[in-house]
């Protein structure tokens, strides 16, 4: 199984398709946050593959085309591009095919999407799509018109029911769109309940002020993604940093006390000792603790601290 850093795994714009990944079965849509619902996609696709003997990769865009139509990035990312690949390696696909999604790519009509990008681009032997997938111009094709255009042009096509959540007597769509507005709540254990995981987020440490370290809380920092929309706060958190795994704090935020700058997550982890910078770390959000505060010195803002760290080892006790 290859994996998302190996050459191979993630295809931009593939002029034709690698002898690898012919004839395939393809998951198609954005798989953002690769949550429950995308989950079952893929999976009913991995079944259809090992039935007809063929690879199985996801199809996906980018940017979102929700960025590209706006002209500016609109949509809070649960997975930029490299989390997304190495969450699809983790399910044990063979591929993960990327199409930019531009002008013309905007501009194709249904039936031009599935005779050019599917039947000839990628020369697909089965697609595979959730309920509410629609592709093409002004967002034309339906699952119906997928499912006609295969009979037509010769591949199988299954479409995969809705998936629900039963929120306190509630039922609510499986989506990204739930996740980002539980995320943007710091709701991060209702995230993870949509999305079959915790949400986790990964970056390389810079220096930063070293401000945590003289309170005597040093910190790894970490710039997210432009379009991180999560609820600046203080988080309960697991860290995996140089192969292991541990428990730690986490705030993410402008630091209001100090300067109010560029959001930054600072994150702690518990019973370390050295330093990080360069590493990459992968941190994944287990329990919202408070919201950001501007503290009215820097005493008040250490016993918080201390209180916050106390919370986060019961949360992940």
């Amino acid at each position: 199984m290859l994996q998302p850093t190996e050459p191979g795994f993630t295809l931009i714009d593939p002029v034709e398709m690698p002898p690898r990944l012919r004839g395939c079965v393809v998951a198609i849509g954005n798989f953002d946050g690769v949550h429950r619902g995308h989950r079952a996609v893929i999976m009913r696709a991995q079944a259809r593959a090992l039935a007809m003997g063929r690879p199985c990769a996801v199809l996906s865009f980018e940017p979102h085309p929700a960025d590209f139509f706006a002209r500016k990035p609109v949509i809070f990312r649960l997975t930029p591009l490299e989390d997304k690949a190495r969450a699809l390696a983790a399910l044990g696909l063979d591929g993960l095919i990327v199409l930019t999604f531009d002008a013309r790519l905007a501009g194709l009509g249904a039936e031009a999407f599935v005779e050019e990008v599917l039947v000839r681009q990628l020369g697909v032997a089965c697609v595979v799509a959730g309920y509410d997938f629609h592709f093409g111009k002004a967002r034309a094709g339906t699952p119906d018109f997928l499912r006609a255009a295969g009979a037509r042009l010769g591949f199988e096509v299954e479409i995969v029911a809705r998936i629900a959540e039963d929120a306190e007597g509630s039922l609510e769509a499986v989506s990204s769109t739930a996740t980002r507005m539980a995320l943007e709540q710091g709701d991060v254990a209702r995230a993870a309940m949509l999305l079959g995981h915790e949400w986790s987020v990964s970056g390389v440490v810079e220096h930063g002020k070293k401000l945590g370290r003289s309170l005597g809380f040093p910190t790894a920092n970490l710039r997210l993604d432009p379009s991180c929309a999560l609820r600046p706060g203080i988080y309960a958190v697991r860290v995996e940093a140089r192969g292991m795994s541990y428990k730690g704090v986490a705030s993410f935020g402008r630091r209001p006390t100090f300067d109010n700058g560029a959001l930054l997550l600072e994150v702690m982890l518990f019973d370390f000792s050295g330093d990080l910078y360069g590493e990459m770390l992968r941190v994944a959000f287990v329990g919202f603790i408070r919201g950001e505060e501007k503290f009215a010195d820097v005493e008040a803002l250490v016993a918080r601290m201390h209180m916050d760290v106390d919370e986060a080892r019961a949360l992940l006790a």
